[in-house]
């Protein structure tokens, strides 16, 4: 199991918490490279990231970590990643000078990033613990740090963002994209609240592309992956709850990206499934 594998293999790089999740989908991205043509997610990078941890699951397709609805689980994580690095990119025609991930775990924009985005200035944001280890494997697979790239340390839970991000070079002046993927489902919504808030203050033109969980009947085995790994699902809202959010957070264009989108403009051709909602939401100032 990765979130087992990865937890051995950090808790001799470190003793304090890291985001086990933000590992496991690592692992998923790079199965994602591995397993599937044509590819929704082109990610050159965290393969040689992951291989530089010392033992690791095997990403070899006839032995890779597998879980019910595999397929579909690889197709949401790839997804994801995918529809917020384009509408990055559509954001430049708006003025957006800086790029800032929110919970970036192994995120691997920054080091793989295309001539567009030189010009922006990246933040990574996310647990203190979680960066010493990304930069360790960083370091160890020999994969050098953009001059356009920052690290900004953050606890959601007990920071809002304007403390998370002050006197860390991200200017509230200036439009910025925000991506904030598979993190509001760990977090309670008076601090989902607050980070929309914040994000709705940057000047117009600015944007944030979010997951969200809806609420279910049961819960997914992967959501018990999760809890058992000690990271549990904790919030779920509909999509209208969520637009109600973002309108009254201060957002003026609200956008779910429905299956039919996501089918017309990654999946022609595609074997792996359209997530069914995509859970997927951009908003812009």
């Amino acid at each position: 199991m990765i979130a087992a594998s990865v937890c051995e293999e950090h808790q001799t790089m470190t003793d304090r918490s890291f985001s086990k999740t933000a590992f496991g989908a690592a692992y998923i991205r790079a199965a994602h490279q591995k397993l599937d043509r044509p590819l929704i997610l082109e990610d050159s990078v965290i393969g040689p990231l992951l291989l530089a941890m010392e033992s690791r699951p095997s990403l070899d397709p006839s032995q890779v970590y597998q879980l019910p609805n595999w397929d579909a689980i690889r197709s949401r994580i790839a997804l994801r990643s995918r529809y917020a690095e384009d509408r990055l990119a559509e954001s430049l025609g708006r003025g957006v000078a800086q790029y800032v991930l929110l919970g970036a775990g192994l995120d691997t924009f920054a080091y793989r990033q295309p001539a567009w985005a030189t010009a922006l200035r990246i933040f990574e944001v996310d647990q203190p613990a979680t960066q010493q280890v990304k930069r360790g494997l960083l370091a160890k697979a020999g994969i050098a740090l953009p001059p356009n790239l920052s690290f900004v340390q953050a606890d959601f839970e007990r920071q809002t963002l304007g403390e998370i991000l002050g006197g860390q070079g991200v200017d509230a002046g200036l439009p910025t994209f925000f991506s904030w993927l598979g993190v509001a489902v760990y977090l309670h919504e008076e601090a989902i609240d607050a980070v929309l808030r914040t994000v709705a203050t940057y000047p117009a033109g600015s944007e944030i592309v979010l997951t969200y969980n809806q609420p279910t009947d049961a819960p997914s085995p992967l959501a018990q992956r999760t809890a058992d790994a000690g990271e549990p699902w904790v919030s779920a809202f509909t999509p209208e709850q969520m637009e109600a959010k973002l309108r009254g957070a201060g957002f003026s264009q609200v956008h779910f990206f429905t299956p039919e989108e996501a089918a017309r403009r990654y999946y022609q051709g595609h074997a792996l499934p359209v997530p069914n909602p995509t859970m997927l939401v951009a908003a812009v100032v």
